[in-house]
């Protein structure tokens, strides 16, 4: 059987470039932001680990030479994890795609196709509980039932909630995410930049289910709006308390909730080596 880590308490690596800069970070449980200058290797650090760890998760079978992590409980050797970019680069491989649909043409635009289906997939999970519960029966069935609804509804509220400027709201009669507009029906791919990145970060957070995980997010800001940036860490949290964020920023919005104690500059865990 599997056995998937809480979190990840220590990141170590032997030598961020070639022969320079050995890092070691001690992570906090819930929320970890990583800050310094251009080129410093807040990236770097990111990408090392992600591209460490197999599709699936798993490690330290996979890892790559030279990094280190640390998990808790300590026997475990699989990671639930998600990786979430700022950049919105073209889809290179268009022919492929216009099979897939025609509507995509960024790599966020194929990030939030894939969310879809996995969007469809939670909320069959949750229905299934749903009817499990109420297949049961007893005096707090129903409250049960509406329970196992709660954060589904609570993110279709946020998204509304920061899509209210525009008129943008979730139509949820429909199982697939769409908005309406001033009577007009759209799809996520119609979104501004800014909208496709927060949708697609929330989204990402939704469909893990609750469970623990890791989230890591190289510099999710950079097309956000600067309300949103201030509220991002903490709708990540309310949606999902049991997750790690592992997060690279150049914006001082995104700690200006509260978060400041969470922010470790790069110079403090590298050494030259």
């Amino acid at each position: 059987m599997q056995k998937y880590a809480d979190y990840i308490e220590e990141i170590e690596i032997d030598s961020l470039w070639s022969g320079k800069r050995h890092v070691k970070w001690k992570l906090n449980r819930q929320v970890n932001i990583l800050s310094g200058i251009n080129g410093e290797g807040k990236s770097t650090i990111l990408n090392k680990v992600v591209k460490s760890l197999s599709g699936g998760g798993e490690f330290p079978s996979h890892l790559l030479k030279g990094v280190h992590l640390t998990v808790s409980p300590a026997d475990a050797r699989w990671i639930r994890y998600d990786l979430i970019r700022t950049l919105d680069s073209p889809v290179l491989d268009t022919e492929t795609m216009a099979h897939v649909d025609t509507r995509i043409s960024s790599a966020l635009d194929f990030q939030l196709y894939h969310l879809q289906r996995k969007y469809l997939d939670y909320q069959v999970n949750i229905g299934n509980r749903i009817i499990e519960v109420l297949q049961k029966g007893g005096p707090d069935a129903a409250r049960q039932a509406q329970d196992i609804s709660l954060r589904k509804t609570r993110f279709q509220d946020m998204i509304d909630d920061l899509f209210s400027t525009t008129g943008k709201k979730i139509v949820r009669t429909e199982n697939e995410i769409r908005f309406s507009q001033i009577g007009e029906t759209l799809v996520p791919y119609q979104l501004s930049s800014g909208e496709k990145q927060i949708l697609a970060i929330l989204l990402t957070v939704l469909v893990e289910d609750n469970q623990p995980y890791v989230l890591f997010l190289d510099e999710p800001e950079v097309s956000l709006h600067i309300d949103w940036q201030q509220r991002l860490i903490d709708l990540i949290v309310e949606l999902n308390p049991n997750v790690q964020i592992i997060l690279t920023t150049h914006s001082p919005a995104v700690i200006m909730n509260g978060w400041m104690d969470s922010v470790t500059e790069v110079s403090d865990i590298t050494d030259k080596v």
